[in-house]
């Protein structure tokens, strides 16, 4: 067997490959920071009319190509006495020597951009680059000095740029979730020496993978996200792999092999059924492609190098550490830590057999309730009005919404190409839920105009989607009609709209694609297509209850700012798309572990009803330090500042609870109850196609005591 010669090579030449992946990571990572590609957050690609404008716009309005900084001033005595426009003055001088700063437009020589009370003003800073290529340092102190000189007046910046700067100060923590996952290692294992080989196999891993992104990211420009998520799926699933080896290894030796024997059985074992589960998720991740935005594939590549490496750490580098271990694998030991507690889930399985209609129909209803609230989710890109209230972005949106109404933070640019601008003006100004449009702009070569357009509603506020459409619909069509004018709605705020509604039309083929796909492996696996059906089922369900946990947060607020979510919002557009082939791929892998244990119990003769009990008794301790390990991984970035992070880290943590509990300690045993035999049902035209090969289970066989 090719997997067994891997884990002797590696296991005998252990120095050998050991320095290999230190060096290798090593060098990898100063590489790929050393020479990293810059992030990129552009969601205004393909055909939409936001894509179009842009277009336009960079084309015709290069002076205007990059983003902007808002400088938002309050006064109470109004922003034209002295003592304010001098302060304000100051800051607006200090705004155009920030590197990267084309021009600003001061509030008073610009007509507009002070309120009709007069308190409330505004300068605009055009920037020569994109707000992801603003020092974010530069910005840090143009905050503090801004800040620490408004006195009686206030004065507050806004923008992406800003906004960036400030979510960038908070920091990883996903140091937070590892520290948890050493506590979790050491209550399952009870030895620092055993619960120190996952966490450094995971961490060289991942610290390749991470490398190799930073790489892979001058091919395929990732966004600022996409090694945060990364990280997350890398870290969580590294840790596990290595979960898994590490116990079968430990159960070889109880059972009086030698350690290079058990180290090979560990690997040809739980080795075999962990690249099955790493293959899975990497297929999952590689549905993204079907939503045809570069970004996405290049988030996809990202989160499938990370695990494809943490998958090769496993199989190569693990054993190599378990040739160093060899029996002293259990020395330095916790007392009272690492027992194991066999029966009791074996007797929780007997209790669920004993009534599985009632079971499993109270977790189904569970999950169904639970995922009531995904009804309602409506998608957003977060911006300054969900930023935590004691930023500087924060700050501004307010003031700005207060003086000039919620939509002046989230403009509607109307690019027009050919013919008189102005009775588009007209049409726009005229539209219900349109607060104030400005004057047409032409560029100086005269080939297009651009107007802005102020909604009467934020940016978050479910209004403004509706407005966007009504305007391309109805006002747009009627007055350009016979005028020889084209025009198009774009701006930030367009874009974020054109791209919730391109996710909400392609995510239904890739639900289609992923669970197809991970449908003809499992049923590769187990040799049951009413297994594989019963898997695809339980994961759809457990998903739809984490949407809806994540919608009910999020969204309607429930718990929200003890979780550490500002303000009630919408859900981040690309979260529930990233979530669902992670989490699909994910739960798949516990559902190999789980029913690959109960077919080998099965195909040795043993009824399904005692190998379904057998199985869960033999994997329920493993999974479930494998799963609580997840969750803590994941649950970890809500300590963090980014709010689209922490809503992905939310409901990636809801999920893996809901599939590690719910689903794999009631469900699945009680569905495999109901069925019977007919779990192993397998249409024989398909039985013709599929190889004969055996995957053994990441546990022992029934009888096999558990050192500890």
């Amino acid at each position: 067997m090719k997997l067994a010669r891997l884990a002797r090579v590696c296991y005998r030449r252990r120095w050998l490959v050991v320095a290999a992946w230190i060096v290798g990571a090593l060098a990898v990572l100063v590489l790929g920071y050393g020479f990293a590609a810059k992030p990129l957050n552009d969601f205004t690609g393909g055909s939409s009319q936001s894509a179009t404008a842009k277009k336009l716009l960079d084309e015709h309005f290069r002076a205007r190509s990059g983003d902007t900084i808002t400088l938002a001033v309050q006064a109470d005595a109004g922003v034209r006495s002295p003592a304010a426009k001098a302060r304000v003055t100051r800051a607006i001088d200090r705004l155009g020597r920030t590197p990267h700063v084309a021009s600003v437009s001061s509030p008073y020589a610009v007509p507009g951009q002070i309120s009709k009370d007069g308190r409330t003003a505004f300068a605009t800073a055009n920037l020569a680059v994109p707000s992801d290529d603003m020092p974010a340092s530069a910005v840090t102190k143009l905050i503090k000095d801004v800040r620490s000189d408004s006195g009686p007046v206030r004065i507050e910046l806004g923008g992406a740029a800003v906004d960036s700067a400030e979510t960038a100060g908070g920091g990883s923590s996903e140091g937070i979730g590892v520290l948890a996952a050493i506590v979790i290692l050491l209550i399952a294992f009870g030895s620092v020496l055993a619960m120190g080989l996952p966490i450094v196999t995971a961490l060289l891993g991942i610290g390749s993978g991470l490398g190799l992104i930073a790489l892979i990211a001058h091919l395929l420009p990732a966004p600022s996200f996409g090694p945060i998520v990364a990280a997350l799926i890398g870290i969580g699933v590294g840790i596990d792999y290595a979960l898994f080896i590490v116990t079968r290894y430990r159960e070889e030796l109880s059972a009086g092999r030698e350690p290079e024997d058990a180290t090979v059985t560990a690997v040809t074992t739980a080795g075999r059924a962990v690249l099955f589960a790493g293959s899975t998720v990497v297929i999952a991740l590689m549905g993204l492609f079907i939503m045809q935005q570069k970004l996405f594939d290049a988030v996809a590549v990202a989160a499938g190098v990370a695990v494809l490496m943490t998958m090769l750490a496993a199989v190569t580098l693990l054993p190599a550490l378990l040739g160093f271990t060899g029996r002293s694998i259990d020395r330095l030991r916790v007392p009272g830590l690492g027992r194991a507690r066999r029966p009791l889930a074996e007797r929780w399985a007997r209790v669920v057999q004993r009534h599985p209609v009632v079971t499993g129909l109270c977790a189904a209803v569970l999950l169904l309730v639970l995922a009531v609230p995904a009804l309602s989710m409506r998608l957003s890109l977060p911006d300054s009005s969900t930023q935590p209230h004691d930023t500087s972005g924060y700050a501004a949106n307010r003031i700005m919404a207060e003086g000039f109404g919620p939509g002046t933070a989230a403009p509607l640019v109307i690019v027009t190409r050919g013919g008189n601008p102005a009775p588009v003006a007209a049409a726009v100004g005229a539209a219900p839920g349109v607060a104030a449009v400005q004057p047409p702009r032409t560029s100086p070569d005269g080939a297009v105009s651009m107007i802005m357009a102020f909604p009467a509603t934020g940016a978050q506020d479910a209004a403004t989607p509706r407005l966007v459409h009504r305007l391309r619909d109805d006002v747009l069509p009627g007055a350009t009609r016979g005028a020889g004018v084209r025009a198009y709605v774009g701006g930030q705020n367009a874009a974020s709209i054109d791209f919730a509604d391109d996710v909400q039309t392609r995510l239904p083929w890739l639900i289609a694609v992923v669970v197809g796909l991970s449908l003809l492996l499992l049923v590769a696996l187990v040799r049951s297509l009413t297994v594989a059906l019963q898997a695809a089922v339980m994961n759809l369900l457990s998903i739809a209850a984490a949407y809806g946990v994540l919608t009910a947060v999020v969204q309607w607020g429930w718990a929200g700012r003890a979780l550490g979510f500002p303000t009630s919002m919408p859900v981040t557009t690309w979260v529930p798309l990233m979530m669902f082939p992670i989490l699909f791929g994910l739960s798949m892998d516990y559902e190999v572990f789980l029913v690959s244990r109960i077919r080998e119990s099965h195909e040795a003769g043993v009824p399904t009803r005692e190998a379904v009990a057998r199985g869960l008794a033999g994997t329920a301790r493993v999974i479930t330090a494998a799963a609580a390990i997840m969750v803590m991984v994941f649950l970890s970035v809500l300590l963090g500042a980014n709010v689209a992070v922490k809503q992905i880290g939310l409901g990636l943590g809801v999920a893996i609870l809901i599939d590690a509990t719910v689903v794999r300690m009631v469900l699945v045993p009680a569905l495999m109850e109901l069925f019977g035999e007919r779990n192993w049902w397998l249409p024989r035209p398909i039985a013709r196609l599929l190889p004969r090969r055996r995957t053994e289970p990441a546990q022992a066989p029934p009888g096999v005591p558990v050192r500890g």
